[in-house]
Order: structure tokens, then C-alpha cells, then sequence
């Protein structure tokens, strides 16, 4: 008796939204909230529609085309190293040997 197992193919692949992977999705999200939010307050504050509407979808447009311009430069995890590069130090000064000289190692033969 042989059992028929199936194979999950897209086991690790990250989540993908019409080209957009992983975080990107939020932060779009994330966006078009905040700019429903831009719509009702300026509705409230009694702006006029004619200025409100246009002024939201401009704002979307650049929104949108920003995070799917952004998904394509860095991929789905490139963002990130991006700015952890970025938070490198360029170099590292030391006045002392004793830095390296105290240094504990962990007990293995090097190789």
C-alpha cells in the first residue's frame, strides 16, 4: 500500500502582490491609509472637493509608483542591507594592542 503525498512548492518564496514582495506591500498599505486619512481630514477642515480629490490622487500616484520603484531597485530583502550598510563605520580606530592581545578564544584549534 503506497501512500500519494503532495509537494508544497512555495514553501519558502516570500509573499507577492502584482510585483510588489514582502514588506512592500505594507508599506503601500500603510499609505493608501494614511492618504484616506489626508482625504477625510481636509474634507473636514472643509477644503473643497476640487482640490481635495486631485490633491489625494496625485499624492497616491507618487505613492504607488515610489514603493513599486523601491520593491524593483532592492528586491525582497535588499532595503534592509541597504541601510545596514549604511550604518557601517567607513572605519574603526584603535589606540591599543591590548584589544586584539585580550582577546578570549573559544578553546578550538585553528585552521
Amino acid at each position: 500500500m503506497s501512500s500519494v503525498y503532495q509537494i508544497n512548492k512555495g514553501i519558502n518564496k516570500p509573499i507577492e502582490f502584482k510585483g510588489l514582495y514582502g514588506q512592500y506591500i505594507g508599506w503601500l498599505a500603510g499609505g493608501l491609509v494614511v492618504l484616506l486619512l489626508t482625504f477625510v481630514a481636509l474634507y473636514l477642515l472643509g477644503a473643497g472637493l476640487l482640490i481635495t480629490v486631485p490633491l489625494v490622487f496625485a499624492l497616491g500616484g507618487v505613492l504607488i509608483f515610489s514603493v513599486f520603484r523601491l520593491s524593483k531597485r532592492f528586491g525582497v530583502h535588499g532595503l534592509g542591507k541597504f541601510f545596514a550598510k549604511r550604518g557601517l563605520p567607513t572605519y574603526v580606530r584603535f589606540k591599543s594592542r591590548r584589544v586584539f592581545t585580550t582577546l578570549k578564544t573559544s578553546g578550538k584549534a585553528a585552521v
